[in-house]
């Protein structure tokens, strides 16, 4: 018998007061602002009502008569980054689901090593930025993480995750360079494309693994979750 798809939603931290402006990297100290804490709560909010389609409609906006509504879903489990602004985007939808986050180490953000902490906009006047956008399988930040072994460190945990809850459905609220290599791959794009794909603050991204390979079920979703059904 082959074995069950595993559904996996991924979740970028929510906006924090550095957001498009600073790439805070590993950096201790940073954390949501309230914008991001409201992100958090309402995407906790729409993900209970996703899995308790029976109270209304596939999204949750409303009745449905009874034949018409789908069965039941549930979500197995909610894993973090470590860093601190993605462990509070995780607390409010684990507590909406009635579960609790649980951090995974390699779900961190890429280590820009001596990056970290710069100004977006100086970092762009930099010749090596250019690498960054177009070649970022060939690039390494200075003292830092390569992009490429970001992604496989990434895909690797997402791997494992997934082997852990076969056959079920998790959350795993990481970063934005993260989010996109996983998608990436899951598309069957090579990293050097990967700059392509926008990760909003606190969106949600789907892929769905199976014995045929990934899905990609949504990328950056930010309002209804619909179905999120594997066709």
């Amino acid at each position: 018998m082959a074995p069950p798809t595993t559904l996996v939603l991924l979740v970028r931290h929510g906006t924090t007061p550095t957001t498009g402006q600073v790439l805070p990297g590993r950096a201790p100290g940073l954390h949501l602002a309230d914008a991001g804490r409201e992100q958090a709560a309402s995407l906790g909010s729409r993900l209970a009502a996703w899995v308790s389609p029976a109270a209304g409609s596939p999204d949750g906006a409303g009745p449905l008569p009874r034949r018409r509504r789908p069965p039941r879903r549930s979500v197995d489990a909610v894993y973090a980054s470590p860093l601190e602004r993605a462990r509070e985007t995780a607390a409010p939808i684990a507590a909406s689901l009635g579960l609790r986050a649980r951090v995974v180490r390699d779900l961190t953000e890429c280590d820009f090593g001596e990056w970290t902490g710069a100004e977006l906009k100086k970092l762009a006047r930099l010749p090596e930025w250019a690498a960054v956008q177009r070649y970022p399988s060939g690039f390494r930040f200075p003292g830092g993480e390569s992009l490429a072994g970001m992604q496989a460190r990434m895909l690797a945990a997402v791997s494992a995750l997934s082997d852990r809850h076969r056959g079920g459905t998790i959350v795993v609220v990481s970063h934005a360079d993260p989010i996109k290599a996983v998608v990436a791959d899951a598309l069957g794009a090579h990293l050097d494309l990967f700059q392509r794909i926008v990760i909003s603050p606190c969106s949600l991204s789907a892929v769905a693994y199976g014995p045929s390979g990934p899905r990609v079920l949504t990328v950056n979703a930010t309002g209804s979750l619909g179905d999120l059904v594997a066709s």
